[in-house]
């Protein structure tokens, strides 16, 4: 089922389908999470799509359980290029071709990081002393018209001419630092918040009397060159660290309503929560914790509709204000939570899945990542439940039979396999794939399919010929013994498992006997000690002793064999062609 998933991944992939192929890849990961192609493929599937942070993690996961395959550093130097993390990726594509020193895709990668990293260091080279370059670009007009603290500042000419120089030359930045209005305007343009004016004004709130004297020299400093001429009498200046002196109030209240609904929250008492989160959004829309947190009550209240609008807000508001990305993960990853309780079908789990894989690329929380591998579980589940359907099973099955009884095996595997999945809780579906993959020789899927079978009615006589007869042509011969006497159990008169019996003490007693060829002697040899029953068995120090009185002590052997147990694991070694018996 992981190869299923792993060929339509790549299928979607050569058709240009990212999304598809990476639900398809993360599909067979879980499935088997120890290949480390998949992560591989992913991680292409992620840099197709400029997801490069997912694909240096697939990249990572992909060279530690595979640290000698070169495609995987492959990967790695992509994703990093993609970061445009070049000396990483250089570190990259080298340990690669230490691996595969004729690859060219790592070759040309070398190249291309080689060539990355050293334009990147002459860029920043050409930068020279100029830290703030960037923020005199072409939108800078609009940023500071669009600012009610530096829109003013556009009508003096003085300024004008300052910032127009600086866009020419920003390297002269120094000679204008001492303007005040031009720490007001790099805090805008840089989106910091700057101290742009002195220590007295700190004290303005305070104090009752004396302050115009005070503040006059600020207002004057702030704005050296005024047109008309009129020293020290224009008040224009002075209401404005009273409106901030406001603003920051106005925030302290926000944050102790906000602290009140935490309260609250820890309290179970949501209804008040709501109502102090309201208030701090009212009171402060700069801050969407508040959203976030109100977010998080709708969503135990049960109101997912509310919880949404609430992280859409949360989300769009962020953006403008270029907030933490955490936050913004935050809000996406509570929209995902929401969005899985209103699901009704597996369709609805879908936008929940992207709003996931949304907040992941905000910031790769370990809580968001295992909703989202929640979430597509569930949706898989919802899938089984909604593709469930027995009569099409028993269908799929009858044309399996038919093409079985033409040994079309692979055939017949095709429409079993659709059986299983319109009813995965029939075992008749899986003995019969069982029987399949036997006759292709495919034995650990054939055994696998027998075990499910079992596990599904353990007193299903087939599934234990099933298994019997994958387990003898493994030449595990105690095994299948085992399984056939187990399952006489359930049907004591069945001439199948009788047979089954009948030939494992066969196999069992030629080997005993020491009628094996040198050939299939060494053969059984090499399969017992593949088998961890078997090493067990001869790590045992007092089983150690005992095989050594059988070559030195007779009569202390004697005494060994009467012990069941002992005997018991004698006969597997003697079975296994470990020890043989003259």
């Amino acid at each position: 089922m992981a190869d299923d998933a792993k060929a339509k991944g790549n299928s979607a992939f050569a058709a240009g389908k990212f999304d598809d192929a990476i639900q398809h890849f993360t599909e067979a990961i879980n499935l088997a999470p120890t290949n480390h192609v998949l992560y591989s493929n992913r991680s292409a599937a992620y840099s197709s799509l400029k997801k490069f942070s997912e694909a240096l993690s697939d990249a990572q996961k992909t060279v530690e359980l595979k640290p000698d395959w070169s495609k995987g550093y492959s990967r790695l130097g992509a994703a990093q290029m993609g970061l445009q993390n070049y000396t990483g990726a250089v570190a990259a594509y080298k340990k690669g071709l230490e691996i595969d020193p004729n690859n060219e895709p790592l070759k040309s990668g070398l190249a291309d990081a080689e060539a990355a990293l050293a334009q990147s260091s002459k860029s920043r080279a050409g930068q020279g002393a100029s830290l703030f370059g960037d923020a005199f670009g072409p939108e800078m007009w609009v940023r500071l018209a669009s600012d009610p603290t530096t829109r003013g500042f556009l009508q003096q000419p003085d300024f004008v001419k300052m910032m127009q120089d600086l866009q020419k030359s920003p390297n002269n930045l120094n000679l204008y630092l001492k303007d005040q209005r031009m720490m007001q305007a790099l805090g805008v343009l840089l989106n910091l918040k700057f101290q742009t004016r002195g220590p007295e004004d700190a004290e303005v709130p305070e104090t009752s009397s004396g302050s115009p004297e005070r503040k006059r020299p600020a207002a004057t400093e702030t704005e050296p060159v005024k047109e008309d001429k009129r020293p020290e009498k224009d008040p224009e200046p002075e209401p404005e660290p009273m409106e901030l002196s406001e603003e920051k109030q106005r925030k302290v209240q926000a944050q102790k309503e906000k602290e009140v609904g935490n309260a609250a929250y820890k309290k179970k008492d949501l209804e008040t929560a709501i109502q102090h989160y309201t208030k701090a959004i009212e009171l402060d829309d700069e801050d969407i914790s508040f959203l976030t947190n109100r977010a998080a009550v709708y969503l135990e209240m049960g109101k997912y509709e509310d919880c949404i609008k609430d992280c859409d807000i949360a989300v769009e508001r962020g953006r403008e204000l270029r907030s933490d990305f955490k936050m913004m993960a935050r809000a996406l990853t509570r929209k995902g939570s929401a969005l899985v309780k209103m699901a009704k079908c597996s369709k609805d789990y879908e936008p929940a899945i992207e709003t996931f894989q949304k907040a992941l690329t905000e910031h790769r929380n370990p809580d968001t990542l295992k909703k989202l591998n929640d979430a597509e579980k569930a949706k898989r589940e919802k899938e089984q439940q909604e593709y469930f359907d027995p009569r099409i099973a028993d269908e799929e099955r009858e044309k399996g039979n038919q093409y079985f009884k033409e040994q079309k095996y692979p055939d017949a595997i095709k429409h079993y396999t659709e059986a299983i999945k319109r009813n995965p809780k029939d075992p008749k579906a899986y003995s019969n794939r069982a029987a399949c993959y036997t006759k292709l020789g495919a034995l650990p899927e054939g055994l696998r399919d027998a075990e499910k079978c079992i596990e599904l009615d353990s007193a299903f006589a087939k599934g234990y010929t099933r298994k019997g007869t994958v387990q003898f042509f493994m030449k595990e011969y105690e095994k299948a013994l085992k399984t056939y006497q187990e399952g006489l159990k359930h049907d004591p008169q069945n001439q199948e498992l009788l047979d089954g019996v009948r030939r494992c003490v066969e196999q069992i007693n030629k080997a005993s006997r020491g009628d094996l060829t040198p050939e299939e002697l060494k053969e059984r040899q090499a399969k017992g000690m593949q088998d961890p029953e078997i090493q067990n068995i001869l790590t045992d120090p007092v089983m150690r002793q005992v095989l050594t009185d059988l070559q030195e002590n007779p009569k202390a052997a004697q005494e060994h064999m009467k012990n069941p147990l002992v005997m018991s694991k004698i006969q597997k070694l003697v079975s296994a062609g470990i020890v043989q018996v003259k």
